[in-house]
Parts: C-alpha cells; structure tokens; sequence
C-alpha cells in the first residue's frame, strides 16, 4: 500500500526533473552563473536551457553570451534574453535584435540591450547611439 502511494509522487518528480521549459529567475536571490553576482535587474538577465533541462541564469546578456561561447559543443532548448521594454519578459535571443550604447548601462558594463524587432532597436539607437546587432554579430564580437 505505501507503494502505491508513493508511485504518483515518483512519477510527477520524474517529469519535472526532466523538462527543459525555462523557468522565472528569483531576482534578488539568485545568483548570475558566469560571473556570481546577484540577478536584480529583470531589463538585462538572460537564461539558457539545455536540452537536459539544466537551468543557467545570468544578470546580463554579455555574461549569458560569454559562457554560450565557451561550451560550443553544448545544445540548449531555450536561449533567452529580456526584453528591454518589456523587463521580465523573455525572448528567443536568436531572434531578438540587440544594441549596444554607452548611453545604456548594463550590469557588467557592455552596454548591451535586447529588443524584439529590428524596429524597437533601431528608434532607440536613433534617440541613444549605438550599434544594433543581431543574435550572429553579436556572438562574433
């Protein structure tokens, strides 16, 4: 009978050990996997998937890019960014259109901000300065 009772609970803890949806990040508690420091700033945090289900946060684009770059033999499910307008809101960041602008501090000072269309990114360079990137020309500076 104790079997049975915990079968359920074994089962639903196998599916959610497995699942590679990105999951919200605990601003204010979790720390930034490359460079350790505290995500509080739901405008420039990023966070990949991989295809195991392993979770990787970080509190700025440039640190989710630098370790993306270091593991190129690693595949993910989800790599997301946020959305500068819309802060919290994540995006695929391979079709996400970037700028950077020294008018436009980032936590680990690249300057580096994420938009969901062309569009959005190119009126605020036109108000800010800058150089509006894609998710290629961004992983090649």
């Amino acid at each position: 009978m104790k079997l049975l009772t915990l079968l359920p609970f074994t089962f639903f803890l196998l599916l959610t050990a497995c699942s590679t949806e990105p999951r919200p990040i605990e601003y204010g508690n979790e720390a930034c996997f490359s460079c350790k420091m505290t995500i509080v700033d739901p405008q420039h945090a990023a966070e990949l998937v991989s295809d195991k289900g392993k979770v990787f946060v970080f509190d700025a684009i440039e640190c989710m890019v630098e370790h993306y770059k270091k593991v190129p033999d690693q595949s993910f499910a989800h790599i997301l960014v946020n959305d500068f307008h819309n802060p919290g809101a994540f995006l695929n960041a391979t079709q996400a259109s970037y700028l950077i602008s020294p008018q436009l501090p980032s936590p680990m000072g690249a300057n580096l901000q994420a938009f969901s269309n062309l569009d959005s990114a190119t009126e605020m360079q036109s108000a800010k300065g800058g150089q509006v990137l894609n998710w290629a020309s961004l992983l090649e500076k």
